[in-house]
């Protein structure tokens, strides 16, 4: 079955007012479109066009809940992913999630203790991971991504303090020292210190960000240059948050378009700005570290993080066949299928391992399967039942189909 579903973009305030807009030919509400959820997430589920399909169920959320069968193929009524056309216009907050044993037991740890689900003190919403990936639309796309290599962060905390005032480079030079033995120790512990509440944080970034402002931002130049710009841009939102220097111990990394990063659990992160495809796994848990008013538990944070440097780079993807790009992380949950069809590209089928949501996002393509089919415009979405087996798709256009992961 093929039911079209449709849904009205977030309008949280790091949100772009015109990107999504224009990816899907939409008119603009005048207020920040920062995030169009499709799929069955409570928070914001995909609206169902014709409800005379599914029983009478008016969304996705209210119909896997009472015909999982028919929706999903199976009992659970749980779609394990959720789909995203994602806007930033300025950064988010820095965060991480579990993993699933780490969800689980959070989860079941704080019913047990009685703390209500809508709780600000509450971790666990859900017991589910959230891993996730983004794949880059805008011409750059830029987020913070994981920890790098401690070395490196030291040595740009000290051309900061050789680049600061007098006022401000022993305070910089001194946490630049700090930076100094076992990677994941160093990290554990400066991550701890600067979300902790010391006062002398205060210091630290207000001396990281006098200094910072004082050299040439370039988001493609050295360590200096991209750690100014990073600065300039966190200090105007979250002026005076700690999330600013502990930005500096992460890597920058800049998509163009067609490039994907992954977070897995574990990964602490941030998008910066530009627009993409999200896909996650269907979950509310999130552990903010900074850049953000909202709530930090620092320990509970630390022990889902995973200290361990890495280098940031794009997700490869597979080719099965011209025009067709496949990215697959290393959990069941979500797979995404990039489609281009047209003239020198010839129709193209991909199987379904379960429910599938579509989205249209450039030019005019047909969707058949073993049962049914549609024509999906620029802009047009669609949940595929997985009794539909596969979906053929040619015409002239591009479409993302998020699926569970074979």
């Amino acid at each position: 079955m093929f039911v079209r579903i449709g849904n009205t973009p977030r309008d949280y305030a790091w949100g772009s007012t015109t990107a999504i807009a224009g990816l899907l030919g939409t008119e603009p509400s005048g207020r920040p479109e920062a995030e169009l959820w499709l799929g069955a997430h409570p928070g914001s589920p995909s609206v169902i066009a014709d409800p005379a399909q599914t029983g009478g169920a008016a969304d996705l959320a209210a119909w896997t809940a009472a015909d999982p069968q028919t929706s999903l193929g199976r009992q659970d009524a749980h779609l394990p992913y959720l789909l995203k056309v994602l806007a930033a216009a300025g950064p988010l907050s820095l965060q991480a999630h579990p993993s699933s044993e780490q969800a689980a037991a959070g989860f079941a740890r704080e019913n047990a203790a009685g703390i209500p689900i809508d709780s600000p003190e509450r971790n666990y919403k859900d017991p589910f991971h959230k891993p996730e990936l983004i794949y880059a639309l805008s011409d750059t796309f830029d987020a913070l991504c994981g920890f790098r290599d401690v070395e490196r962060s030291a040595a740009l905390f000290s051309a900061l303090a050789e680049t600061a005032d007098d006022g401000e480079r022993a305070v910089i030079a001194s946490f630049a020292g700090t930076l100094a033995g076992e990677p994941t120790a160093v990290l554990r512990d400066a991550t701890e210190w600067l979300l902790g509440g010391d006062p002398a944080v205060g210091e630290l970034v207000g001396a990281v960000v006098a200094t910072a402002l004082s050299v040439e931002p370039d988001p493609a130049g050295d360590d200096l240059a991209v750690a100014a710009d990073t600065v300039r841009m966190l200090a105007e939102a979250f002026p005076g948050d700690p999330g600013i220097v502990l930005a500096l111990l992460l890597n920058r990394a800049t998509l163009r378009p067609g490039e994907v990063l992954y977070l897995p659990a574990g990964n602490i992160h941030a998008y910066l700005r530009g627009l993409g495809i999200e896909l996650m796994a269907a979950s509310d848990n999130v552990l903010r570290g900074g850049l953000t008013p909202k709530r930090i538990d620092v320990p509970e944070l630390v022990s889902i993080l995973d200290f361990r440097p890495i280098v940031a780079t794009p997700m490869a993807a597979e080719h099965p066949a011209p025009g067709v790009d496949v990215f697959r992380p290393d959990v069941p949950d979500f797979a995404l299928d990039h489609i281009a069809v047209g003239a020198g590209t010839p129709s193209t089928r991909i199987p379904l391992p379960g429910a599938a949501i579509a989205i249209c996002t450039a030019g005019t393509v047909e969707l058949a399967g073993a049962h049914g089919g549609l024509t999906l415009e620029r802009g047009q979405s669609v949940f595929v039942t997985p009794d539909e087996e596969f979906v053929s798709l040619s015409g002239d256009g591009t479409v993302f189909v998020a699926t569970p992961n074979a």
